[in-house]
C-alpha cells in the first residue's frame, strides 16, 4: 500500500447570510387605523409593520432570494 504524505490544514469558521424579500398585503383592519383616520387617512405605522411581520412568518409567504454573502466569521473558534 502506498504511503500518503502528511498534510496539514487550518479550519476557518465561515458565516453565510442570506437576504430574502417578500411582499405581503396587510388588510386595513380598524386596529391599524389612527383615531383620526376619517380626516387624515393616517395609519399606525408601528402596528402596520408588526402585522406585515406576522404575515411574513406564515408558511404561505413567498420569499425570493435577494442576496447571499459569505465571509469569514468575526469570531474564530475550534470546530465542534
Amino acid at each position: 500500500m502506498p504511503v500518503m504524505p502528511k498534510t496539514f490544514s487550518v479550519s476557518v469558521r465561515l458565516r453565510r447570510v442570506t437576504i430574502e424579500t417578500a411582499f405581503v398585503s396587510v388588510p386595513l383592519i380598524p386596529d391599524l387605523l389612527e383615531p383620526s383616520f376619517e380626516q387624515s387617512g393616517a395609519i399606525n405605522a408601528e402596528k402596520l409593520m408588526q402585522a406585515a411581520a406576522d404575515l411574513g412568518r406564515q408558511p404561505f409567504t413567498a420569499w425570493t432570494l435577494e442576496e447571499a454573502t459569505m465571509t469569514p466569521h468575526p469570531i474564530q473558534a475550534p470546530p465542534h
